[in-house]
This record gives structure tokens, sequence and C-alpha cells, in this order.
């Protein structure tokens, strides 16, 4: 068992995979902190994602972090700053001692951050979905979220 954990992602809106994901991740973590990156425009409210988050999992610390970076895996000065932003938000005195998650980025972001990696199912074939694939046509997918996501989907995305 690892002492702490990082999973960071926009969580935009967060789905059942996700929920997997963390559930996973738990049982490997004795402590576990979720990053919910967001900035201005996104299809769901940063404070909402974390909300529904912290409320789905109440047993993780869920912490909402707001930027204005973009991502450019080549740009070394761009890293710097998501490493520093990254490191401002740790609310944990160590750590974290791994980093989860099912993207490709995984191994650079945890060795950045003196972590180690755990790639969590990146077929996705636990839960079959993604973010995207939501925000690109809801009502198809609302099965694979959460109740409060899916009502809060159906009344903001669906009625327009």
């Amino acid at each position: 068992m690892h002492p702490s954990g990082l999973i960071i992602g926009r969580f935009d809106p967060p789905h059942l995979g996700h929920s997997y994901m963390i559930e996973w991740a738990r049982e490997r973590c004795e402590q576990l902190v979720v990053f919910v990156n967001t900035k201005q425009g996104e299809a769901a409210p940063g404070d909402l994602r974390a909300q529904w988050l912290q409320d789905l999992h109440p047993e993780v610390k869920v912490v909402q972090v707001e930027h204005d970076l973009h991502n450019d895996w080549d740009d070394q000065e761009l890293w710097a700053q998501w490493i520093n932003l990254l490191r401002s938000k740790w609310p944990l005195a160590n750590g974290p001692e791994v980093v989860v998650s099912s993207d490709f980025y995984i191994s650079e972001l945890a060795q950045r951050l003196g972590a180690e990696a755990l790639v969590c199912d990146p077929e996705r074939t636990n839960v079959p979905i993604s973010a995207t694939l939501i925000r690109n046509d809801p009502a198809t997918h609302l099965e694979r979220l959460a109740p409060s996501v899916r009502d809060w989907v159906e009344r903001n995305w669906l009625t327009s």
C-alpha cells in the first residue's frame, strides 16, 4: 500500500470511469488526493465538478486547481509551471508517492513529481467511456454518469 496517491484531471464531466479509477487507486493508497483542473470556458463549472467528486468519494481529498495553463508536453517551461502549480496545491505533508491515471502522460508527470506511475485500465475496458464522448453526445452516454451528474447534464446540456 502506498502512503499517498494523486489523480489529476478535468473530470468534465465526472463519469463512472473516473469513479472506477478513484476506487482502484483507493485500494492501493492510504491517502488519495484528486486534483480537478479547471479554467474558464469548460463545459461544467469546476467547483461543481469538484463537489460531485467529493460527494461521490467522501473518503478522498478533492482539490479544485484553477489555472490558465495549456498542455504542451514538449515545452519544458510549461512543465515547470505545471509542477509548481501542482506542488503548491498538494494538501499533505509528503508525497505524492504515486500518480494514477489511464492517460499517456502519467509516466512523465509522475517522474517530475518524484513519484511512481500507476496505470489504471489504459484501454478503458472496465468502464468504456471518456468525458470527450460524453461532451460530444451526452444523451447517448447518460448511463455512464452518476445520478447527480446525470441530472445536471440532462437539465443543462440536453435542454438547449
